[in-house]
């Protein structure tokens, strides 16, 4: 992978994309890319996964390849196997990227600090 921009707002994972591709073709793929990754929901939470921080890191190659690390809310989460297929299905529906690869982490583990306001509000945690 080529020398990285950071091209998401602070508190969010960073898009990680290559130099190669022009500021306005990153731009329109990490909107979209966060677009798709806001369509999915823990089904137990009403919280897109984006917002709640379960998604720590998204790298975008310059053959327009995403790899995505993530997380669960709990490693024993019933949809554990089922989340990482509805990720790669969401992101590759952006025109424009090739393929998609979701990896499961959960080092460091999630926890409430990770979720966006947006998330806090959803969810009354205050």
């Amino acid at each position: 992978m080529s020398e990285a921009t950071d091209v998401v707002a602070p508190n969010k994972p960073a898009i990680d994309a290559p130099t190669a591709l022009p500021p306005e073709e990153i731009d329109r793929l990490t909107d979209e890319i966060v677009a798709a990754l806001k369509t999915v929901y823990d089904p137990e939470i009403p919280a897109d996964i984006y917002e709640l921080g379960l998604v720590y890191k998204v790298d975008l190659d310059d053959d327009r390849n995403v790899s995505i690390d993530m997380t669960l809310t709990a490693p024993g989460c019933p949809v554990a196997g089922e989340m990482p297929g509805w990720v790669e299905n969401a992101v590759a529906s952006v025109p424009g990227v090739q393929s998609v690869k979701v990896n499961m982490v959960f080092d460091p583990p999630w926890d409430q600090s990770r979720m966006s306001d947006e998330a806090r509000v959803a969810l009354d945690m205050w």
